[in-house]
């Protein structure tokens, strides 16, 4: 596999741009997150960068629902991304063991890629909610897509996991949309 460090931050970069744009009356919009705002949706980030940035220094992460937005939701987004990265510059981190919610104990550069399919999904999800382009490189969507083929499309594995609906069926060649659909979302929400 190979190392995917940087398409992570890039990743984050694009995300970054997405969040900063986001004002208070923006928080109770509707997200593709079934039952999510866009407030619920950035608590959630804020969570996952920091159950991430504690498991990929540390090997686990105490709390993986700790996040809070607080009374500046970019500025607690910021500091959780901020704490992902730092976790990034270290080498080490591809070689440790990782444990992951409930999904099990990877080696880190696994939980490096599942941490850039949630970044991935979820700034599609962001910039739907808000009504804006979603414009992710190419090579980072490809990336996450051919991560996204490996998660088994068994409704029982998905219902048991809670985290993966099941697969919407897309005819679209567009990477993205595949991608999307594999995670169960419509690529034509709106």
């Amino acid at each position: 596999m190979e190392d995917p460090r940087e398409l992570d931050r890039r990743a984050l970069i694009v995300l970054d741009k997405l969040v900063s744009t986001v004002t208070p009356a923006d928080l109770e919009r509707r997200t593709p997150c079934e039952g999510w705002t866009l407030a619920d949706l950035l608590r959630h980030q804020v969570s996952e960068n920091r159950g991430f940035g504690a498991a990929l220094l540390d090997g686990s992460a105490p709390d993986w629902d700790s996040g809070e937005l607080g009374a500046d939701p970019y500025g607690s987004y910021a500091d959780s991304v901020d704490l992902v990265l730092a976790t990034l510059d270290d080498d080490a981190v591809l070689d440790r063991q990782v444990t992951v919610r409930e999904f099990g104990t990877f080696p880190g550069i696994v939980a490096v890629s599942m941490h850039l399919v949630d970044t991935v999904a979820h700034g599609w999800d962001i910039a739907g909610a808000l009504g804006l382009p979603y414009a992710q490189d190419a090579d980072i969507v490809h990336t996450a897509l051919k991560i996204a083929e490996q998660i088994p499309a068994d409704p029982e594995f998905r219902s048991e996991r809670g985290s993966f609906k099941p697969v919407v069926p897309t005819e679209s060649a567009s990477e993205l949309h595949r991608f999307l659909g594999l995670l169960g979302r419509s690529p034509d929400w709106a």
